[in-house]
């Protein structure tokens, strides 16, 4: 009888063997796929960094391999005599082969199909595919399979080689001697296995840390077309199954969409190019509620809120906005909002195939076309919540999270980690100002502020600092308001200063209170704040247009004179009349949208108006005016809103999000 090492004779080990011929697999796949595309990488993709790329695939084909093979690591765990049970063998071994067979198969099919889509495939391909007839298909696959027999006869290998490969067998494994050592093992085998293997699909094991998805793969690529390499085709359907896909609604003809609006802006401006330094600040859960400057008219003029810093800057130093909005709900929703003017529909685009789109925003127009230095800062380890994903995906050329704290000789490290998510944010807005006075200028950098999140708790040195307010989340606010207070300190010190247009808003609401927040207006009711303290002008507050964060890229660059045509579902929010701003968001509770322009909010479902408020004087949306207000006016409403839902979604599934 042929001997076998004695490490693959017991289940364990061999489940480990197991699992590195998949791995094999999914990196001969990945060469295949490199090889048989090269000519979009030819010149551009180095040694250096196509050995990263591989590296980083390991990452995503770790969770592909555990969804797959998880019935494989149940049958290996669970303490059964596998001498004596032959079927139970048997059926492993195909169970192993024919989903691992399947899953080699995507890939090799994505290495011919890619190049048409410039994406891995997801699991849109089943709306896709789904109204072709059967006869149809079978032709299409046949044809496939002739033109490239060589990848047939390649998975045909692979295939045999899951079989042959496939450890222990059943006549190689000792019988345990032992049986309570051989339960107590396996029960702690079990017991280490899952949480692994959940930290693993996740993509890490901290609470910071969202499970991994395909934007993910912005975080390690120079270009688009590289996500091919890093992604995997089971990761992408598997990471996209119960996604609703973006669908591209006939509400009207291209033509006539265009007409009504268009993202496309071709600046007409002959100012010269002004290199002003540009700094977005966006504040977790800053909603408006928490402001005294917001509410004196609501909650009474001697309310004081839980931002004095903020308050004292839109008194007299600052432009900001009455009626301005978030146009999401999640912080993974904001970002691409605010940097690069794409709103949220349906769907958070970080969860979306369109993640994988080449993307314009702030930091690309000016760091490739006016040579701008760019960087994105947030206290969180790296990984955390895809952004470091997404701000290379949008052009910037540098991320600053906890890792490059840590470094900095000149801080603490993870002695001002909260313990929870991120570094504090007093500490984390001095690193910021620091990072920024080393840049050479021009500049444009963003950050996303941390502390005032779930578990709300403040540094300890600080307890009985802030007020405690109606919710736990508010004390935080007073934290992170007072740490902008030093930052500003910080920053008004530096030769940079005078020349730097500051934008201040959230990233969503958190936590309403008052009836005027719980409307669905109300739950996304955000400031907008810009600040350039060298500008004498831009001050004051707008209480007619109606504004939100999409608008923030078109506003920044027209401030500029930005002389380049590029993509923005917003407008200027300087130079758009009262009578044209607008805002457009997505309810998810409801599943419909609301369009607020002029006097009313306007909700549709994507098929029929369902709800309209006089939001200017109906604070609390408590009469629906849908069938009294003028036709005229709900018509006009109901057009734009189609217009821009049909041009959004015709984007993201194109991918035309940057010219």
């Amino acid at each position: 009888m042929r001997r076998h090492h004695p490490l693959l004779n017991s289940t364990i080990p061999a489940l480990l063997w197991d699992l590195l011929v998949v791995y094999l697999a999914y990196s001969l796949c990945r060469g295949i796929f490199l090889i048989l595309n090269w000519s979009l990488y030819a010149g551009t993709l180095t040694f250096g960094h196509g050995m990263e790329l591989f590296c980083a695939g390991l990452l995503f084909d770790t969770p592909a391999i555990l969804y797959t093979n998880a019935i494989i690591l149940l049958m290996f765990l669970l303490p059964l005599h596998w001498k004596e049970c032959p079927v139970y063998y048997l059926v492993a071994r195909w169970i192993y082969t024919v989903v691992n067979s399947i899953a080699v198969y995507m890939n090799l099919m994505d290495c011919v199909y890619f190049p048409f889509t410039g994406k891995r495939t997801t699991a849109s391909v089943f709306a896709e595919f789904s109204n072709e007839e059967t006869g149809e298909m079978l032709k299409i696959f046949g044809g496939q399979f002739l033109s490239h027999w060589y990848l047939v006869i390649l998975a045909g290998l692979v295939t045999w080689g899951f079989w042959k490969l496939f450890r222990p067998r059943p006549e190689t494994v000792s019988k345990p001697h032992h049986l309570p050592c051989y339960y107590g093992l396996r029960f702690a085998a079990l017991l280490v296995a899952i949480p692994l293997c959940i930290g693993a699909i996740r993509g890490g094991f901290t609470k910071a840390t969202r499970p991994i998805t395909i934007s993910n793969a912005n975080q390690y690529v120079n270009r688009p077309a590289e996500t091919g390499i890093v992604l995997n085709t089971p990761f992408s359907i598997f990471r996209t199954m119960k996604k609703t896909p973006f669908v591209v609604p006939d509400y009207m003809s291209d033509e006539e969409a265009a007409a009504i609006y268009t993202p496309l802006h071709t600046p007409t401006d002959d100012a010269e190019f002004t290199p002003r330094n540009v700094v977005v600040l966006i504040l977790e859960s800053f909603s408006k509620q928490h402001f005294g400057f917001y509410n004196r008219t609501l909650r009474g003029g001697t309310y004081k809120g839980f931002t004095p810093f903020l308050d004292s800057l839109l008194t007299n130093q600052a432009l900001t906005f009455r009626y301005s909005y978030a146009n999401g709900r999640k912080s993974i929703e904001g970002m691409p909002s605010v940097l690069s003017s794409l709103p949220n529909f349906v769907e958070p685009l970080f969860l979306t195939p369109a993640s994988l789109n080449a993307m314009s925003g702030l930091a690309r127009e000016l760091g490739e076309n006016k040579g701008y230095t760019t960087a994105f800062f947030h206290g969180a380890q790296n990984s955390s919540m895809g952004f470091h994903a997404f701000a290379r995906a949008t052009g910037f050329q540098r991320y600053y999270g906890r890792d490059e704290y840590n470094a900095d000789p000149n801080f603490n490290g993870d002695a001002d980690f909260d313990g929870t998510w991120a570094i504090w944010d007093e500490e984390f807005f001095q690193f910021f100002a620091e990072q920024m006075s080393q840049m050479q200028e021009p500049f444009m950098t963003a950050l996303f502020s941390a502390s005032s999140h779930d578990p709300f708790v403040v540094p300890e040195k600080y307890h009985g600092k802030f007020p405690q307010g109606e919710r736990p989340l508010q004390q935080c606010i007073a934290y992170t308001d007072y740490a902008l207070k030093r930052f500003f300190e910080a920053a008004s010190r530096q030769p940079w200063f005078n020349n730097t247009l500051f934008v201040i808003t959230a990233d969503h609401v958190s936590q309403q209170i008052d009836p005027f927040y719980c409307t669905t207006l109300g739950n996304y009711c955000v400031p907008i704040i810009l600040y350039a303290p060298g500008d004498p002008v831009l001050h004051g507050y707008d209480e007619e247009r109606v504004v939100e964060q999409i608008d923030i890229m078109p506003t920044v660059l027209d401030y500029l004179h930005y002389d380049k045509p590029y993509i923005a579902f917003g407008q200027d929010m300087l130079k758009t009349s009262s009578d044209d701003g607008f805002a457009l968001h997505w309810l998810p509770e409801s599943s419909s949208y609301e369009y607020v322009w002029g006097d009313y909010a306007l909700q549709f479902d994507g098929k029929d108006l369902t709800a309209a408020y006089r939001f200017r004087t109906d604070s609390t949306f408590s009469h629906n005016v849908l069938n009294t207000m003028p036709r005229d006016t709900r018509d006009t409403m109901e057009r734009k809103m189609k217009s821009v839902i049909q041009q959004y979604m015709q984007r993201m599934t194109g991918d035309k999000l940057k010219l």
